[in-house]
């Protein structure tokens, strides 16, 4: 009997791409296998997924008019920031320093002249909020690592009396409670020592640049301790309790709220609207819900409602009689994997399937977790399971190994496709690589079909 190949395709796929794809791989096949017939078996549009009341579940899909949540936005973006780089606040005004927002506001040179806040004599105002870091070792935490913070910077005469009890008790309550308390103090030498606020300190030069390094140095300090907690991921910190430490440590540095039109806020402010991630996702996340549900929602449907796919497979595999090898890509071999395994624990191998080749898979993957549907973790494939040629690419991300995830088990073979793709172009790139035809050949040729 004549040989056919089963194509079965990966997730996200719709029509149109169904045919674009499945005519090169029938041409690729069939120049190989010229007496064979090449099918496709196109699940897409039956069993794949859609939104089927129109995306009214995702927030934001729908234009907000009047912009509320913009200010929230700004304000997640500056923090996303921080939590990447704590001292990224410093080392703008230590870069860049006040002298352009204080022309700006009218606040005078940087000598301080016109200056109502400015005292005469101190040169760098912001030395003694960098002393003043010591006012921040709150008791009752794990040991500060290192020497006293920030050498070099006495006290001035005119610095804040030490904070009150209650004060320091609520920042010792609010650290130990949110999950803090263990990387603060680690938190506040990075900062204390760190050259970024060493520098801004020299350029603060009057009391409106102190306050502003002192809320400065506050987000950093917190910023770090959160940072030091996964990013805040480990964390059990609120906005609200996040905001009010900061408020806390910038009273203990005798600062206040930020300034209006302070120079780190109009610099940060605007980088990071531009750099992260959280002001696109939510402006684009209607569209980003709706593009990827094909791909993600597939992968999804399946894991909760696989039977229908698996039924068709096998009405699929069984309509035509012959040795049949079988190609599914990502999504379509994990389908194919636990098909064929329920299969050959249940009622036996399913006939005419003699070659499973899987390409760019997350099988091994998933089974490796325990994920797999027809599989235990750590089972091994059941008798009657057919050879499985594995195919992987290095830089698919969503490739894996099966071989190893089923040590000894001969059946089982991995090879390697080197697309030089990026990803996700390398996850769709195996199909023009000439080396995967050559190694179905061979796997072919290996088990006697044809």
């Amino acid at each position: 009997m004549a040989m056919r190949f089963l194509f079965v395709h990966g997730t996200g796929v719709r029509r149109e791409r169904h045919e674009a794809l499945f005519a090169l791989v029938r041409e690729r096949l069939a120049a190989r296998f010229p007496g064979a017939a090449v099918e496709s078996c196109f699940w897409g549009e039956r069993f794949g997924a859609s939104m089927g009341a129109g995306g009214v579940s995702v927030p934001g899909l729908r234009t907000d008019a009047d912009g509320a949540g913009d200010a929230d936005a700004a304000e997640a973006a500056e923090w996303g920031l921080l939590l990447a780089d704590p001292l990224c606040e410093l080392r703008v005004l230590a870069e860049a320093g006040w002298d352009t927002a204080r022309a700006a506001d009218g606040s005078g040179g940087p000598e301080g002249e016109d200056d109502p806040f400015a005292m005469p004599g101190i040169r760098a105002a912001g030395a003694r909020v960098l002393n003043l870091l010591d006012l921040l070792d709150v008791p009752g935490l794990p040991p500060r690592p290192g020497p006293d913070p920030a050498p070099g910077f006495p006290a001035g005469p005119d610095g804040p009396p030490a904070p009150g009890a209650a004060r320091a008790d609520e920042l010792a309550s609010l650290l130990h409670g949110t999950g803090l308390a263990l990387g603060f103090r680690a938190a506040l030498d990075t900062v204390a020592r760190s050259e970024e606020a060493a520098r801004a300190g020299e350029r603060a030069t009057a009391e409106p640049e102190a306050r502003e390094l002192a809320t400065a140095l506050a987000r950093a300090v917190a910023a770090a301790a959160l940072a030091a907690a996964g990013a805040g991921a480990d964390a059990d910190c609120t906005a609200a309790e996040r905001d009010r430490l900061v408020e806390l440590l910038t009273a203990r540095l005798g600062g206040d709220a930020r300034v209006p039109g302070a120079r780190a806020a109009a610099v940060l402010g605007r980088l990071a609207m531009r750099v992260t991630t959280q002001p696109l996702l939510n402006a684009r996340r209607g569209a980003l819900t709706v593009g990827a549900t094909p791909a993600l929602g597939d992968i999804l449907r399946y894991q909760a409602r696989g039977a229908g796919l698996r039924a068709f497979l096998h009405g699929r595999i069984t309509a035509a009689p012959g040795p049949t090898v079988l190609i599914g890509h990502s999504l379509g071999g994990i389908a194919l994997v636990d098909l064929l395994a329920l299969e050959a624990a249940t009622g036996g191998p399913v006939p005419g399937a003699e070659l499973l080749v899987t390409v760019g898979s997350q099988a091994p993957y998933l089974h490796e977790i325990g994920a797999l549907t027809a599989l235990p973790p750590g089972s091994a494939l059941p008798y009657g399971f057919p050879r499985w040629l594995n195919v992987y690419d290095r830089q698919d991300v969503l490739s894996y190994l099966a071989a190893p995830v089923f040590p000894g088990d001969p059946r089982v073979t991995d090879h390697e496709v080197i697309s030089r793709q990026p990803f996700p172009a390398s996850h769709s790139a195996y199909w023009e690589q000439p080396s995967l035809y050559e190694r179905i050949e061979q796997a072919v040729a290996e088990a006697g079909i044809g």
